[in-house]
């Protein structure tokens, strides 16, 4: 199945449909009632099947061969909807993820560009630094002094 706008085309009628998948028109017309498969109609309403139709027939059909009853059939063909739909939206995502990737890129080498004109490289001779700088603690996370310890006279040490 190409997918084109042809094979979307309704074209068969029934009896052509069916003969086609190898079914009898009254099958076709349960599966209709079904929701199984969506014939065109024609102006004068009468069931026009597509070349889609008839692959979504054979489908059926070889999941009826396969051992499952209707119910089965439906809920496999909703999951394989649902699988494409959510296949689609991967893509689209995936899509959406590779622009944002390369703005990123793009902001990030402007970054880099605007930032090199005003980093100095300072070069290390040797020895210790010109001044010495303490440590800065938050205030937050300053240790807690503790009270000198208590010495027991009773005791000789």
């Amino acid at each position: 199945m190409s997918g084109s706008r042809d094979d979307a085309r309704p074209v068969f009628m029934i009896g052509i449909a069916a003969e086609m998948a190898g079914m009898h028109p009254q099958t076709l017309r349960m599966y209709e009632r079904r929701g199984l498969v969506s014939p065109g109609r024609s102006k004068g309403h009468t069931r026009l099947y597509s070349q889609v139709d008839l692959a979504r027939l054979g489908r059926i059909q070889s999941l009826s061969e396969s051992g499952l009853n209707l119910a089965g059939i439906e809920r496999v063909l909703g999951l394989e909807r649902e699988l494409a739909r959510a296949i689609s939206r991967v893509r689209e995502l995936e899509r959406e993820l590779d622009a944002n990737a390369r703005d990123a890129e793009r902001a990030a080498d402007a970054a880099r560009r605007a930032m090199s004109h005003e980093i100095v490289h300072v070069r290390h001779v040797g020895g210790p630094p010109a001044v010495r700088v303490a440590p800065v603690i938050p205030a937050g996370l300053r240790p807690v002094p503790r009270p000198a310890p208590v010495r027991d006279p009773r005791r000789s040490s």
